[in-house]
């Protein structure tokens, strides 16, 4: 018998661009994860019409009108565990979960950001790589933890930062590659193939494809 799909919560603010690179890594057989809501805290969020396009159940939590921070995440909490799920992937979520959540679902919150943690947490990350004259940038995903933009990372993708880019390009070229990188830790993780061990994550790379890189290059 075939091992049932991790049960998996997207949760968006906006539009979904990584939510889009999930789903479509998902509808592929082989992919151990399945995408089984999609849930915001914001009613209009764009991404809630494209996980309607799939038949993806959704949830919206409006900020704006729940209660305090406590009760808005009690919400969400009651709606994930009524769904069944067993894992968690942050997609634009422009929302700062309390230590309380995090620790009640530790080590099944994935989130992406757009640079090569620990460098450049929090926001306006490819303006501060261009200040810091870095010369590569990218992409992380890694387990959340209470404090911000922190936890074992589970893959990280880069790209050059080119002479004469500006924010607005470099992000380009990020998003390409945490299109890349997010759907590849979903993977990693819902497999069973990547495990917290400690603070680090530990990954199984005896299954893994030859040119299944953790650390991806520009085409």
């Amino acid at each position: 018998m075939a091992k049932a799909k991790t049960r998996t919560a997207v949760l968006i603010s906006g539009r979904g661009s990584n939510l889009a690179a999930l789903i479509a890594a998902a509808d592929n057989a082989d992919f151990p994860a399945e995408i089984a809501l999609v849930l915001s805290d914001r009613a209009d969020a764009k991404g809630l019409d494209l996980a309607r396009e799939h038949g993806i159940p959704i949830a919206a939590i409006d900020k704006a009108r729940c209660g305090t921070k406590a009760e808005i995440e009690m919400q969400f909490d009651t709606a994930l565990r009524d769904a069944g799920i067993e894992l968690i992937c942050l997609a634009g979520f422009m929302r700062i979960l309390s230590a309380h959540f995090v620790e009640s679902w530790r080590d099944r919150i994935l989130n992406i950001h757009p640079s090569l943690l620990p460098l450049f947490p929090g926001l306006k990350t490819h303006e501060r790589a261009l200040e810091a004259g870095v010369r590569i940038h990218g992409a992380t995903v890694h387990f959340v933890r209470a404090e911000m933009d922190a936890g074992p990372i589970v893959a990280q993708g880069a790209v050059p930062v080119l002479d004469g880019d500006t924010p607005e390009h470099l992000a380009d070229r990020v998003l390409g590659i945490e299109h890349r990188i997010y759907p590849l830790a979903l993977d990693l993780v819902a497999s069973g193939r990547a495990k917290v061990q400690g603070e680090r994550v530990i990954i199984d790379s005896t299954t893994m494809a030859p040119d299944a890189a953790l650390l991806s290059p520009p085409d």
